[in-house]
């Protein structure tokens, strides 16, 4: 008889495990994150830190198929991961929270927050960029630069290209670009682009020094700009005119290379075949990037001097940068949980 009573205990278990993995749990926002500095909470913040206190992401969830353990708060719907850094990381990640058979991603918003570095023609430390165009840097030939034939510019061309002067846009659908649903990319940036962003002493100490960029001496403000992932950490004039051309190419033009980062295309390359699996919508992502360091160094300093002062942990605008990330994607969530009975089955756009 206890035989048969230990037996019925194991069906009943096995029957509410089974009914847990048939009701996965609703999430209405994914933010992700790159990294983290330390622990998850109570030391220097990175990424994730903030969105993890503040959005109160108390329930955990195991996940040792990621780079990091999933956290969630149940009453809102609003999860925070952690992809690693890199193209690789970042596509492995969201792929393995894709398939997570405990979650129903299918009418998650996405929501990519964190810093880069930007170009000071086009924004100021502090600021943050919304983008349409996600262009992917490492697909391409490269030849040394003491080897590059006189007239070239930078030993960089497109993958299968005849060289830089090559106009004739090759895509082999491997990733080379993503375009956004540019209803949610309007309808984010118009939200949040009046917003008053907090400015520090030590953002105008390093700004005062970019003379020849008006723009990039500016108090931090919210723009439209788009982002250029690349494994590899790049820095100088020559690179940042390279990152122009190279997004102009891309988009055909419609394109503005405002930062730069590692992970965005592998992201979306990710979330893409997952919308193709029915597992999320594609069309419900955004992609926000804040300065937390431009580009290119000042009038004055190399460029090897001037990366190797601003590293990870060193960026001028580091604390601003990853205050405004929350300050203003926050914003957006909160008015996408405040009104979900409109946006669960409507994508907000502008005109709404």
């Amino acid at each position: 008889m206890k035989l048969i009573q230990r037996f019925l205990l194991v069906l009943t278990a096995l029957a509410l495990v089974s009914g847990a993995q048939a009701a996965p749990i609703p999430v209405k926002v994914v933010v992700v994150t790159m990294f983290e500095t330390g622990e998850d909470s109570g030391d220097d913040a990175g990424e994730f830190q903030r969105w993890n206190e503040r959005q109160k992401l108390d329930k955990v969830f195991p996940a040792p198929h990621m780079h990091h353990d999933i956290h969630m708060n149940e009453k809102t719907g609003v999860m925070g991961i952690v992809t690693g850094m890199g193209t690789a990381n970042a596509a492995a990640s969201v792929m393995a929270l894709g398939l997570d058979p405990r979650f129903d991603l299918s009418k998650a918003y996405w929501l990519v927050a964190g810093i880069s570095g930007f170009d000071p023609a086009d924004a100021s430390l502090g600021s943050v960029a919304w983008a349409r165009f996600l262009v992917d840097g490492d697909l391409s030939h490269e030849i040394d630069a003491r080897e590059i034939p006189e007239d070239w510019d930078h030993g960089y061309f497109p993958l299968f290209s005849q060289g830089p002067g090559d106009k004739e846009r090759l895509s082999y659908s491997l990733g080379e670009m993503f375009e956004l649903n540019g209803d949610l990319f309007e309808w984010a940036y118009q939200f949040t682009k009046d917003m008053a962003l907090p400015d520090h002493e030590t953002l105008e100490a390093t700004r005062k020094l970019y003379v020849d960029y008006p723009v990039g001496q500016r108090k931090p403000f919210v723009l439209k700009g788009d982002q250029l992932a690349a494994m590899t950490f790049w820095h100088g004039e020559i690179l940042n005119d390279w990152a122009n051309q190279w997004v102009a190419y891309w988009t055909g033009g419609r394109g503005n290379f405002v930062s730069s980062a590692m992970e965005d295309t592998g992201t979306f390359q990710s979330l893409t075949y997952l919308h193709n699996a029915g597992k999320v919508d594609k069309n419900r992502v955004m992609v926000l990037r804040t300065a937390s360091n431009y580009t290119l160094p000042p009038p004055g300093k190399s460029a090897a001097e001037y990366l190797l002062e601003e590293q990870h942990d060193s960026y001028a605008g580091l604390d601003a940068a990853l205050e405004n990330a929350y300050l203003v994607g926050s914003a957006v969530v909160e008015e996408l949980l405040a009104n979900w009975d409109r946006y669960r089955d409507n994508i907000p756009a502008p005109d709404q």
